[in-house]
């Protein structure tokens, strides 16, 4: 982690988290939660009761992302998940993405947007370059889907 990213102030910008279930059980499946803030995990396979720390989000999560759309309050963070993200963009139901490029060769790793994928058109609205490790971050806002 680059001590110039200011990790703290990033997640006061948000009151809701986003998970897909793999993101998720890597990040712990719920053995602890952010303070003040509501975690909804999109899942067909995990179950509430298992799981009473956070909210599970089956086949209704368009209705339930719209509706967490439409609250007063601050913004929500989709934390992973390339599955989940290709879903929201292609519902028009993302924003913003943040992609953050850290220098380490990895061989693998979760892929943006996952396949099959439509192709998602983002346009490029900020970026940072952290000097000390060479993290780059980018953020793009998620273009409406084409009307095809």
């Amino acid at each position: 982690m680059d001590p110039d990213i200011d990790f703290a102030g990033l997640t006061e910008q948000f009151d809701i988290y986003f998970m897909g279930r793999r993101t998720f059980e890597v990040a712990g499946g719920g053995q602890s939660t952010a303070p003040g803030k509501r975690t909804f995990v999109f899942s067909r396979t995990l179950r509430q009761d298992d799981h009473p720390n956070v909210t599970i989000v089956g086949d209704d999560w368009r209705e339930v992302v719209r509706a967490l759309r439409g609250e007063d309050g601050k913004d929500i963070w989709l934390f992973g998940g390339g599955s989940l993200f290709r879903s929201l963009a292609e519902e028009d139901l993302d924003d913003s993405v943040e992609v953050t490029v850290i220098p380490i060769g990895l061989g693998g790793g979760t892929p943006l947007i996952e396949e099959p994928a439509e192709r998602i058109r983002l346009t490029l609205t900020d970026h940072r370059i952290y000097e000390k490790t060479g993290t780059i971050s980018l953020t793009y806002a998620v273009n409406p889907a084409d009307p095809d």
